[in-house]
């Protein structure tokens, strides 16, 4: 079946619409412009991208939705968390909102990361910041910060 842009509220990094349904295939309508142009557009974001963020490195992209008028990424290097290790799972020295899979983490290692960012954050900068990335399944240490269900 087929659904129309009016049958979603998008924001910022936020999708709602029907509960339990899944992106499968998009059908874009977009403006005409000079391909020249956007691609020109495209490789200056790329590299910019390349430039602040790990993404030759396994992640799962950005953890942390921004907070109002602040940056996950800053609040988490303000708690001196760059580089900061929980088994296989670190945070990223070239940008602070990405967990890198650096040494085969487990689920555990990654969710107990997240707490101690989560938790250290609130604690010395008296921000909550929730989890844009979602936990599928069970998780793996009863973790039931940023909206999780509780165990």
């Amino acid at each position: 079946f087929t659904r129309r842009v009016e049958d979603y509220d998008i924001g910022y990094r936020s999708v709602i619409g029907p509960v339990g349904e899944w992106f499968l295939a998009v059908r874009l309508r977009l403006a005409k412009g000079s391909t020249q142009e956007s691609s020109e557009k495209t490789k200056a974001l790329l590299s910019q991208r390349s430039a602040t963020q790990p993404l030759a490195q396994p992640s799962c992209g950005s953890v942390f939705k921004n907070p109002e008028n602040d940056y996950a990424a800053r609040l988490i290097e303000a708690c001196g968390l760059k580089g900061y290790t929980v088994g296989g799972a670190n945070v990223s020295e070239q940008h602070a909102n990405f967990i890198l899979n650096q040494n085969n983490a487990t689920a555990e290692d990654i969710e107990s990361l997240i707490e101690i960012i989560q938790t250290q954050v609130e604690q010395r900068m008296g921000v909550a910041l929730a989890c844009e990335v979602e936990i599928v399944g069970e998780p793996a240490r009863g973790y039931a910060h940023g909206g999780v269900s509780e165990q």
